[in-house]
């Protein structure tokens, strides 16, 4: 972690997607900088297509940045998102990076429940234990309990977003990226 609480350090982050068909690069975003420290919430906004979730996308690297940095200070040392190996990016998803997406990507006869217990489970937590934390989630965010044996792939859009949510919030994260929650 730097001295002077930052988490995030975005540098001239650009991000391009190169369209085979039209045999050209369209820009999703340029030169994009700032600044983040530890306990800030960042708001990004923009109309459709202005590159938000493609920005959320390359922070959480499930895209590739075209140029630029994306300077994360992890609780191990100082990490370039834009730049780092797949492996440091996956270690750092585990511990301490969490991204919610516009849309819940619930896996067929999985409960809601299950599904938001899940990251509990896969630190070792007990099924029960963990079931508990995720009971007592899905009460804060208002879902119906009797909707929590049900498969979140049968929820309305508002519901399936608590889901989202909670799953997300089940596990402290040091930097959480939210897409349109």
């Amino acid at each position: 972690m730097s001295e002077a609480g930052t988490l995030l350090q975005v540098e001239n982050l650009c991000k391009s997607f190169h369209i085979h068909h039209l045999g050209r690069e369209i820009p999703a975003f340029q030169t994009l900088s700032f600044k983040m420290n530890e306990g800030e919430f960042l708001v990004v906004a923009g109309p459709n297509g202005a590159g938000k979730s493609t920005l959320l996308r390359c922070l959480y690297r499930s895209y590739l940045p075209t140029g630029g940095h994306a300077w994360y200070y992890a609780q191990r040392g100082r990490i370039d998102l834009a730049h780092a190996a797949d492996i440091d990016i996956a270690l750092l998803r585990q511990e301490e990076l969490g991204f919610v997406t516009q849309f819940l990507r619930a896996r067929p006869r999985v409960t809601a429940l299950e599904l938001v217990a899940e990251p509990l489970l896969m630190t070792g937590m007990a099924q029960d234990e963990a079931e508990a934390l995720a009971g007592e989630l899905l009460t804060n965010f208002g879902l119906n309990p009797a909707l929590w044996s049900a498969y979140p792939t049968t929820f309305s859009g508002g519901e399936q977003q608590k889901v989202n949510l909670a799953r997300a919030l089940i596990r402290p994260r040091r930097l959480l990226l939210l897409d349109e929650p």
